[in-house]
């Protein structure tokens, strides 16, 4: 996302505005994280993959908007062309401040370069020194989804041990064009299929079916994307 974030304050931004987004801010990205409370929603229109963070080994879910670094499908003229937006996408230019030093404890912060941010234009923050209901609801949204990204890198976690993670590179036929795009993570279907009656028992429990088979069957949606990306054309 673009522009640094810093701490939201009454005393210095009591007379900023949020207007509506364009969504420039992710016109060139063509993957943006998503949680696994979100793929229900977001896996029937878009690819839902995981990647893993070289540095600390992590997974995380992800939702493809195109099919190359720098495509976005799902932004034309300052519209969201989909049904769903993703979470991270609607929380800007809203966001989370953490201090390492302090755990389980998050603060609300904005970007005050974005370009929906203003003192003219849009609804406001504040009003007489208080919290307006607009960005009540915002933080809440914010609170809770930073909660479920934490239980999804949990859960995603999980998922690796038990070897349900594996890299493949996805293969797409853009017109004609055979495109591959690697570097992504998927469930392994067949070690899904492998594993003891106790512990697939064990995935339903903890409310993964839904997600796991969300992601498989979003896999066809690259297809989509394929047909998109050539209409644009």
């Amino acid at each position: 996302m673009q522009n640094q974030i810093t701490l939201l304050e009454q005393t210095k931004h009591g007379d900023l505005k949020l207007a509506a987004s364009d969504y420039s801010h992710v016109a060139e990205q063509h993957i943006v994280p998503v949680t696994l409370h979100e793929i229900s929603r977001a896996a029937t229109e878009y690819p839902i993959v995981f990647v893993k963070n070289s540095d600390t080994n992590e997974f995380q879910s992800v939702a493809m908007l195109g099919l190359k670094p720098g495509q976005n499908l799902s932004v034309k003229d300052g519209k969201w062309q989909g049904l769903y937006i993703p979470a991270v996408v609607r929380d800007y230019p809203l966001g989370l401040v953490l201090n390492p030093d302090v755990k389980d404890k998050v603060w609300i912060g904005i970007r005050e370069e974005a370009k929906e941010v203003s003192k003219t234009e849009g609804q406001a923050l504040f009003v007489d020194g208080k919290e307006t209901p607009l960005l009540e609801t915002r933080k809440k949204a914010l609170i809770s989804h930073y909660e479920q990204d934490q239980a999804t890198r949990g859960i995603l976690g999980f998922l690796n041990e038990k070897g349900l993670l594996i890299n493949q590179t996805l293969t797409v036929d853009v017109a004609g064009e055979k495109r591959n795009i690697n570097g992504l993570y998927v469930i392994d279907e067949a070690k899904l299929n492998e594993l003891s009656d106790k512990e697939f028992l064990d995935l339903k429990k903890r409310g993964l079916l839904g997600p796991i088979f969300g992601h498989l069957g979003s896999l066809n949606q690259v297809n989509r994307l394929a047909r998109v990306e050539m209409q644009n054309k």
